[in-house]
């Protein structure tokens, strides 16, 4: 059984920056710092891949399985490496772009680093498709990779070899940004991993249509014969969304996968396991069943459920991998099919304290009193309010939260009680967003399913992390057993 711990979810774009999104400089070092003073164990980030829209794109709809976002990267870093010389102060996602571009120019300019080359070597399973689909991304302007020519769009052979020729140099820039985020990851994850602070990546379970995975490997995927998606991923109408949410990601050709010995989930865990210590699967209900919609559908009304992999999947890949270092998103009613692969494999699930409120008390898997030792509670997470926003705008019978918390308080002390009682649960692993940490309101929420507008733009500044807070996180993590 897991030691009793507790750590914050912040996506690395969400810290301090003055060059549009927060990156992996010298802000998340300090932030580093703070989770160690504070007696944290963990810190959860969002997916690291490069979302398919790159201003304040959803990090949970991506261009690649395998590739950093390389809007993370630190100009101040590679300023320290001596790859770039000034650096303005520019929040434009423009202007930082230049500077990685001047940074590739400088790195060109420098003796062969048998270091690059040995990171080339090692990735080559995705870093080839990738550095090459980006490279086309551009060549053609950014439009869908269906639109482009046939003889394109279908990876025709000799075609693909004159345009790696054509498009050397952009290729081996994609190559050169690759190299650098991921230098710059490892070096915070190992800072972190001195400081007893493990990291807590994210897999979403679905791509963008516009990705260099579905480019590359269309036969995993349900296409059409113009490689166009034949069925889109989704859910039915729920308490978020009287249409439901319809995604618009192509979904999965298990049978052609399983055919496959799964290689390419396969290798995309494997991948994961070597950025984080621990991995979240987002939306596992994914691998259990899934809601398909026909692709020329406007809501996910009618989809239907299909049956995902289920056991066969990951009776092979506990083969491979230690299943011990995943956690699950499993938002079902108890004694569900999800539920019950969670309990065969022993995943810890996910469960979220605002959740706990509603429902039949005995049949809610998110009651405090429901929750198991190997499960991971949050106070919110990042399709959530904040806890303050909750409380303030979408619980309609306070009382009931008082009487849980055993008093009245208001809406400025609320955060602080509902992460007492997270601390006070019996799951090993209590996660509190930063947000909540902070006491902030709905203007700080991080995304709101089923809207595209608004999303993935909240980042904190520097002077809102006080001593005081510091000291009080610690003092709660240190009472609840979870220093």
């Amino acid at each position: 059984m897991q030691k009793r711990a507790s750590g914050i979810l912040l996506h690395i774009t969400s810290l301090p920056s003055e060059y549009g999104i927060g990156d992996l400089g010298p802000q998340a070092y300090r932030f580093a710092d703070f989770l160690a003073k504070a007696g944290q164990s963990y810190w959860q980030v969002l997916p690291l891949t490069p979302p398919a829209t790159e201003i304040n794109g959803s990090p949970y709809s991506s261009i690649s399985a395998f590739a950093g976002n390389t809007l993370l990267i630190s100009p101040q870093l590679l300023k320290d490496e001596g790859l770039l010389t000034d650096l303005d102060k520019s929040g434009a996602v423009s202007y930082k772009t230049k500077l990685l571009n001047t940074a590739y120019k400088h790195f060109k300019n420098m003796p062969a680093n048998p270091a690059y080359e040995k990171f080339c070597a090692d990735n080559k399973f995705w870093l080839e498709d990738f550095a090459l689909f980006a490279a086309l991304r551009e060549h053609f302007k950014r439009r869908l990779w269906g639109n482009w020519p046939a003889a394109v769009r279908n990876r025709e052979k000799n075609t693909l070899e004159s345009l790696r020729a054509r498009l050397a140099d952009a290729i081996d820039k994609e190559k050169f940004l690759q190299y650098q985020f991921f230098r710059q990851w490892f070096a915070l994850k190992h800072y972190c991993n001195e400081r007893k602070i493990q990291i807590i990546g994210d897999i979403p379970i679905y791509l963008a249509y516009d990705s260099a995975d579905v480019w590359s490997n269309p036969q995993i995927f349900k296409l059409t014969a113009a490689k166009k998606p034949q069925f889109v991923s989704g859910v039915p109408p729920d308490r978020f969304s009287k249409t439901g949410q319809l995604w618009g990601n192509p979904v999965y050709n298990w049978q052609v996968l399983k055919a496959k010995g799964y290689n390419w989930w396969i290798e995309r865990l494997k991948h994961n396991l070597a950025l984080f210590d621990v991995v979240r699967i987002d939306h596992f209900t994914g691998f259990v069943s899934y809601w398909q919609v026909p692709a020329h559908h406007k809501t996910s009304a009618k989809g239907k459920w299909l049956k995902g992999p289920r056991e066969d999947f990951f009776e092979k890949l506990q083969k491979l991998v230690p299943l011990s270092n995943f956690i699950v998103e499993d938002l079902g009613p108890l004694g569900s099919a999800v539920d019950e692969l969670v309990e065969k494999f022993r995943f810890a699930p996910t469960r979220v304290l605002q959740f706990g409120f509603g429902g039949n008390p005995a049949l809610n898997p998110h009651r405090p009193y429901n929750l198991a030792k190997n499960s991971v509670f949050y106070t919110s997470t990042h399709d959530c309010n904040t806890a303050k926003g909750w409380f303030e705008k979408e619980v309609k019978d306070k009382q009931a939260v008082f009487d849980y918390i055993g008093r009245k308080v208001s809406a400025e002390q609320i955060h602080w009680e509902l992460i007492r009682l997270a601390m006070s649960a019996v799951s090993y692993l209590v996660i509190i967003p930063l947000q909540d940490i902070l006491g902030l309101g709905r203007e700080a929420r991080m995304n709101v399913p089923a809207t595209t507008k608004g999303n993935w733009k909240w980042r904190f500044e520097r002077g809102q992390i006080t001593g005081q807070i510091t000291k009080k996180l610690a003092k709660l993590t240190h009472i609840f057993g979870r220093i």
